[in-house]
């Protein structure tokens, strides 16, 4: 088999329809779009899901479900991250620092994930039940 050889299978290709070429074509005169109206004309069209002035369906079905605008401004971080940080003293300004959480977080969460062995100390942070059992196991504390 060649490049050059490669063709359609018989029968899987179709001629172009030539409409308005007469009425010999069966495509003739209004050439398959009726008499009159606005899909008839030349440039004729709305937009798709337009009914005819009609309340459109996907106006007329409730909305679902909510989009937290602010999804975005409180980060999470596990213990894991926090037993690789070099401080011990641990706020929202040093996990900035060191690459663990976005610049835009307003506030952080620590979630019980991974280990901590290390006492630290967290500041302004929020914590899962979990992750403040841990990290008070590992003789740290949490001031909010």
């Amino acid at each position: 088999m060649q490049l050059n050889n490669i063709q359609p299978a018989t029968g899987a290709k179709h001629s172009k329809r030539r409409v308005g070429r007469g009425i010999g074509s069966g495509l003739g005169k209004t050439c398959g779009r009726g008499h009159k109206g606005q899909k008839s004309r030349t440039g004729g069209f709305h937009k798709v899901g337009f009914e005819g002035g009609q309340m459109p369906l996907q106006r007329r079905l409730p909305k679902r479900g909510f989009i937290s605008l602010t999804r975005y401004d409180t980060a999470q971080v596990r213990l894991s991250d926090l037993q690789k940080m070099p401080v011990d003293s641990i706020d929202l300004l040093a996990l900035k620092q060191a690459g663990i959480v976005h610049a835009n977080a307003l506030t952080v969460k620590v979630i019980l994930c991974g280990e901590i062995t290390r006492a630290v100390k967290l500041q302004g942070l929020l914590a899962t039940k979990g992750a403040r059992t841990a990290i008070e196991a590992a003789g740290g504390s949490i001031a909010e």
